[in-house]
């Protein structure tokens, strides 16, 4: 009877500590990044400084190349050559970050700096009327209002328009007529807010029609749809497959499948795209100032005479030129920023509200 002879598992190699990119190896502590934009700063002073640069950008982007080579020079140094590429690229990506943040934090201090003065109860519920541009007084009721009513208007034709243009594509769109709706959705994207104004406009000089914040709302609504369509696409071309099928395999019509498991699983990225088409929208200047003229009354009636909205009243206040108005135009600025943000919570709310809930 023969033995097996079972081969001895030889003792695992403890990693040597002057490995070359061992787990053993040399690195750099948690905080060396820190130390580094430290360094740099640093450094971007002094030389700035001493090169005579008043620039605080210029200054700026000595220290971003000094932050970027400090950060290589020393990974390849401590550690290794690919420790510092990866470092690098880490670092870029920091950068390109905070490059991107600090307008945005510009913006938004340099707003609620000079907005908060005239930012009031009174200043959200008066409007303009009888009051002179040089004068203290006066507030933003007025345009806030011809903001909420053109932007509904528009929400109310563009968000169904888009919806079913973006089902139509994902769920039955084949051949050239998806292709040409797919193109036209594109070309429209990029579509200048003057364009759309200037053909709205065109139709109201051919039909005789009087300005008013439906004819601004109709506009808006011209760049809206292809806003809505692009996310409403993507967020359906999300759901999986998988669904689909289970429910079809049960005899469920498409439509009803569209209906009942499609949307109600991409509900809460619709509505985030909806939210974000709408404060795109909010902002828009041009197609307000071609169709809607602008008022300084309150005009509750969006389908009869001129009206006002947030991005006008800005654009008109400061084109006066006088500290009153100039003050107005930025508490109008603060107040339409709080409104995009209240969009954006709400659609967040939404989509957490109506996201697929998975059992335990």
């Amino acid at each position: 009877m023969s033995h097996a002879v079972i081969p001895e598992t030889p003792a695992p190699v403890p990693p040597s500590p002057h490995r070359n990119g061992s787990l053993g190896a040399r690195s750099l502590p948690r905080w060396a990044p820190a130390g580094f934009a430290v360094v740099a700063i640093a450094l971007g002073v002094a030389i700035g400084a001493a090169a005579g640069l008043t620039s605080k950008v210029q200054w700026g982007l000595i220290a971003v190349v000094a932050f970027l080579v400090l950060s290589y020079v020393t990974t390849t140094v401590v550690e290794n050559k690919r420790q510092a590429k990866d470092r690098l690229a880490t670092s870029v990506v920091w950068v390109c970050f905070i490059l991107a943040v600090i307008p945005l934090f510009s913006l938004l201090y340099t707003t609620i700096s000079r907005g908060v003065a005239d930012f009031s109860p009174y200043f959200l519920s008066h409007s303009m009327a009888g009051v002179l541009g040089s004068e203290q007084g006066g507030g933003v009721y007025h345009a806030l209002l011809g903001t909420l009513e053109q932007v509904a208007i528009a929400t109310v034709i563009a968000a169904p328009i888009g919806l079913l243009t973006a089902v139509y594509l994902v769920e039955y769109g084949k051949g050239s007529l998806a292709r040409a709706v797919t193109f036209f959705v594109d070309v429209m994207t990029g579509i200048p807010s003057i364009v759309a104004g200037l053909f709205i406009l065109s139709i109201m000089l051919i039909g005789k029609i009087e300005p008013s914040g439906l004819m601004g709302s109709l506009a808006l609504t011209i760049l809206m749809v292809p806003v809505v369509v692009r996310s409403t696409e993507e967020m359906l071309k999300l759901v999986p497959n998988e669904l689909r099928e289970a429910a079809l395999a049960l005899g469920v019509p498409k439509w009803r499948v569209i209906l009942k498991v499609v949307l109600p699983t991409a509900i809460g990225g619709i509505t985030t795209g909806v939210m974000l088409a709408i404060a795109r929208i909010a902002g828009e200047t041009a197609p307000i100032i071609l169709l809607v003229f602008g008022s300084q009354l309150i005009n509750s009636n969006p389908f009869d005479g001129a009206q006002s909205s947030l991005p006008f009243y800005i654009y008109e206040q400061y084109k006066i030129g006088e500290t009153a108005s100039i003050d107005r135009a930025w508490a109008a600025a603060l107040v339409l920023i709080a409104f995009v943000m209240i969009l954006n919570l709400v659609a967040r709310g939404i989509a957490r509200w109506k996201a697929p809930k998975t059992g335990r």
